[in-house]
């Protein structure tokens, strides 16, 4: 089965299409090459420091480095890209809000064995969401050239429609092989996995989550990034870090806005 790729100059439309109908899709090119240059220049330091995981899950040849709305500026605004979120809006759609629940830096050494096959959506503690409803949307964007040599992300085609009862093999997926500057968008429902690092060289993908608004988010975003670098970033990527109510959810003091409250911390009692 071809890989499913859509170019820059997409639709939401067609992006949010062709997630419901394979479970992911690739949209090429989304960044250009300066703001990936960019990114890795302010993440570089911070992956340098950061140790191997600890488990076969997290990789052992794997290094995952976090609170990157703290670490990247330049990040911050490619979150903001208008078709990016605005298939992630789509997806998300059923819920009143849409929160960021994860930033981090995936770096693949060579030697890094492929990951088991999972679904994201469960991490929450395995609660078996309904198959029509989408709790969770993932991102990876190509930091580096993201071939199946280097272990580009494998993925099951259409694993979405499926129960998660459902048993899958390296055999039933295919490499999302992409450009650098390019995004994978894919349903949260979707068998996926790192693939092994054959090459020299080190992938690197930068893993963007959401979730609506009403689950716990995968990174504690406000300790993530702490208030006096919140309080400088644009008001929708706040409101995505969950700076917002959800419905009924995330109210502050007699229930205020959380982004009043953002203001007043650390100038009175709120």
């Amino acid at each position: 089965m071809p890989v499913q790729h859509l170019p820059r100059t997409a639709t939401v439309e067609d992006a949010s299409a062709c997630i419901a109908e394979h479970g992911y899709v690739i949209i090429d090119e989304l960044a250009p090459p300066a703001t990936m240059d960019r990114i890795e220049a302010e993440l570089d330091p911070y992956l340098e420091a950061t140790e191997f995981g600890e488990n076969a899950a997290l990789g052992l040849r794997t290094r995952r480095t976090g609170s990157l709305i703290a670490r990247s500026p330049t990040l911050r605004g490619l979150i903001l890209d208008e078709l990016y979120l605005g298939v992630i809006r789509h997806r998300l759609a059923h819920a009143s809000m849409v929160q960021l629940a994860l930033t981090e830096l995936i770096a693949l050494s060579p030697g890094a064995e492929a990951q088991f096959l999972h679904r994201d959506e469960l991490l929450f503690d395995a609660y078996p969401f309904a198959n029509d409803y989408e709790i969770y949307t993932n991102t990876l964007w190509a930091l580096s050239d993201y071939t199946e040599e280097m272990g580009a992300t494998r993925v099951v085609p259409g694993s979405h429609k499926l129960g998660p009862e459902e048993q899958f093999t390296q055999d039933d997926t295919v490499a999302a092989e992409m450009a650098r500057g390019s995004v994978l968008i894919f349903s949260g429902k979707v068998y996926h996995g790192g693939g092994e690092n054959r090459s020299d060289r080190v992938r690197k993908a930068i893993d963007v989550g959401f979730t609506v608004g009403w689950v716990r988010q995968e990174e504690n975003q406000f300790l993530s990034c702490p208030p006096e670098i919140a309080r400088s970033l644009p008001e929708e990527l706040l409101r995505l870090m969950g700076y917002q109510a959800a419905h009924g959810y995330g109210h502050v003091g007699n229930r205020e806005d959380p982004l009043i409250a953002l203001d007043a911390v650390g100038t009175q009692n709120i």
